[in-house]
């Protein structure tokens, strides 16, 4: 897995475009939202950039797998911690976990699978909850 400068536009980016893919696939709905929250701007990147991001993410994935795609998006623990700590700005955090939270919810389902790279994100960063500003993502949270 490729390496990004801490704090980076593009270690938010992949954060957000890990949490699009731990389900296995990428949604339409998830892109347009994307889009509509204008995420590439919050993170101080062009659409173009952000694209870039996800793609990059995918062929790291595909990468380390052996032809499985919705395998290769469960990375491993160690992988996962060493990608969240390139993100130490609380303010960044934050806004990475809402970006996290209403991409994964614009296909009106929040997988098991999407829950648990949240919780994880939550835990590794010790930051509280209320942060995700979604009781939908946060009950579903709780129940994963």
């Amino acid at each position: 897995m490729r390496t990004y400068p801490t704090n980076s536009p593009e270690a938010a980016a992949r954060i957000i475009a890990l949490a699009m893919l731990s389900d296995g696939h990428l949604c339409k709905s998830e892109l347009d939202m994307l889009e509509r929250v204008g995420a590439h701007s919050q993170l101080g990147l062009s659409p173009k950039q952000l694209h870039d991001v996800l793609h990059t993410l995918c062929e790291d994935l595909l990468a380390t797998s052996h032809g499985d795609w919705e395998s290769a998006c469960r990375i491993s623990a160690g992988t996962f911690s060493a990608v969240m700590a390139e993100i130490t700005d609380a303010d960044l955090r934050a806004k990475v976990l809402r970006l996290c939270a209403i991409v994964i919810a614009a296909d009106e389902q929040v997988t098991e699978n999407e829950s648990r790279i949240l919780a994880a994100a939550v835990e590794q960063w010790r930051e509280p909850c209320h942060l995700l500003k979604s009781g939908d993502i946060t009950r579903n949270m709780q129940h994963a």
